[in-house]
């Protein structure tokens, strides 16, 4: 079974987030993680790896120094790493990412892809059903449980105050949701192999085929980033000074106020 998980370098969102003159993430100057989502799928292929045995190739599209996640991936367990990445790769929204890992992906054989359900710097939760929309297999999303038998996928999928349960065959694209597990640490002998007995492979855009060059990079991102900020900080609130039965009244009033209730 081949199992591709598809990751992601992220800002830690805790250190601050720097943005370049046309809107875009400064990736380069900000401290990086792997996504949580992506390392809960990450983890999900391991575990069907230790129990059924598995070949788990980890993916990703970004800067050079996405390597760092690659490298901990390997450490983690993954066996195989790709990374994508050229300049003209750069900027891309989730239709020109989508289109890009989609066309990596190609190059490849696969079982099962997984992927975070979305990305802490993006908040979409759009490139992993692209993904699967660009490859025309099927998708589940939001899972929280994942089971293989036989040919198919059986997945326990949240929804609202429920879930669903859902079988696909193979090959298929699951998102994962950062609930789905907690992710194994990295060991020492897994440290040392990652970085010294395991090769990262890097394919630049001239190893992508099936791509147009209207759809990459910053120039074929359909959406544009028209302005970005800080976060707003929040007002001081309002304090008031009641008795037990009148502080109960006005809140209720100010719920009423809002159509909260």
């Amino acid at each position: 079974m081949k199992i591709i998980v598809c990751i992601k370098q992220v800002p830690d969102t805790k250190g601050g987030v720097k943005f370049n003159p046309d809107g875009t993430l400064d990736r380069a100057s900000m401290l990086a993680i792997m996504n949580p989502d992506d390392k809960a799928g990450l983890e999900a292929a391991l575990r069907i790896k230790d129990e059924m045995g598995a070949e788990v190739t980890v993916l990703t599209m970004g800067l050079p120094k996405a390597e760092e996640a690659l490298r901990e991936a390997l450490a983690m367990g993954a066996d195989k790493a790709i990374l994508v990445t050229d300049r003209v790769l750069g900027g891309a929204d989730t239709w020109a990412t989508s289109s890009t890992v989609a066309a990596a992906i190609r190059n490849l054989d696969y079982d099962l892809i997984i992927t975070g359900r979305q990305a802490i710097d993006g908040d979409t939760a759009q490139v992993g059903p692209q993904i699967a929309e660009h490859l025309n297999i099927p998708v589940i999303s939001y899972a929280e449980e994942i089971k293989i038998e036989g040919d198919s996928v059986i997945v326990k999928r949240q929804y609202e105050d429920r879930y669903h349960e859902v079988k696909a065959k193979m090959p298929c694209l699951i998102t994962a949701l950062s609930e789905l597990n907690v992710p194994r640490y990295m060991t020492p002998g897994g440290i040392f192999d990652a970085y010294d007995e395991k090769e990262i492979t890097v394919w630049g855009r001239n190893d992508l085929k099936d791509l147009d060059d209207g759809d990459i990079g910053l120039a074929g991102s359909p959406t544009k980033i028209a302005k970005a900020s800080d976060k707003v900080r929040k007002g001081a609130g309002e304090r008031i000074n009641f008795g037990t039965a009148e502080s109960v009244e006005y809140i209720f009033d100010k719920l009423k106020e809002k159509h909260i209730i």
